[in-house]
């Protein structure tokens, strides 16, 4: 082989790597704007019930006063927040798009047969099963002023502990799936048994839950769903910018 074709192999290869990183960026950050976009609509409602309920009990305590100025200093901190919604949710999108992207090229051989948007949103599956459904059911979400101050750290290290417990688990598990010949089904028979163990190891939320159930339960549905749609969308349009990619590079060649 001439050092010429070398070098053109490494252009086709270089050049397919750094496009794959951009679609998988951009399609991270679509689906987190429209993550942020649905909980502008479904979610923050309930969080706006929520501060209302502080506020109220800020003003019985003493701890602030129910003045035009209070209102005039909420409202523009509530706009900036709510305004803020729609870019977080880019940036975070785009933060969980590029794990998803670094496990696809791993997984991608082991995925069903079939096109790239299913082999994704197979992925997308999985990973929404992993490291949100299950700690959503342990530690689920709550509005930012339900639980007390002093447990934030807290409860944060629990979620977050539950989430790395249950993500390397699928990891280590299918390790396991790769290596069995027949019987695969008992690598998700061992991390079902694993996970479930751990499930009723971790602690317990420690804040008790003093707003209305009504409230809590709405908020928690709502982010369910946005969070849900997050990952749906994101397998669509990975998979859908694989696709094009793909035909694209099958043209050129």
């Amino acid at each position: 082989m001439s050092i010429g074709f070398y070098y053109e192999m490494s252009r086709f290869l270089i050049m397919k790597t750094g496009l794959f990183i951009i679609l998988v960026l951009v399609s991270g950050c679509f689906a987190g704007l429209i993550h942020g976009g649905i909980n502008l609509a479904i979610v923050e409602p309930y969080l706006d019930q929520a501060i209302g309920i502080e506020n109220q009990t800020l003003f019985a305590t003493g701890e602030e006063e129910d003045t035009p100025e209070f209102w005039v200093e909420y409202n523009s901190y509530r706009v900036w927040q709510k305004g803020g919604q729609v870019l977080a949710g880019a940036i975070l999108g785009t933060s969980i798009a590029a794990l998803v992207g670094i496990v696809f090229l791993f997984a991608r051989k082991v995925l069903p047969q079939g096109n790239n948007v299913k082999k994704t949103l197979v992925l997308s599956g999985l990973m929404w099963f992993t490291i949100f459904v299950i700690p959503f059911l342990k530690y689920p979400a709550n509005p930012p002023t339900v639980g007390e101050t002093e447990t934030v750290v807290l409860r944060s290290i629990l979620f977050l502990s539950f989430i790395a417990i249950s993500g390397l688990g699928a990891v280590g598990f299918y390790q396991v799936y790769k290596r069995l010949q027949n019987k695969k089904i008992l690598a998700f028979v061992g991390y079902a048994a694993f996970i479930s163990a751990v499930f009723f190891i971790m602690p317990e939320n420690p804040d008790e839950i003093t707003a209305p159930m009504e409230l809590v339960d709405g908020f928690r549905g709502a982010s369910f769903v946005a969070v849900t749609v997050y990952w749906l969308t994101l397998g669509l349009i990975l998979g859908g910018f694989i696709e094009k990619l793909q035909e694209r590079l099958k043209l050129k060649n």
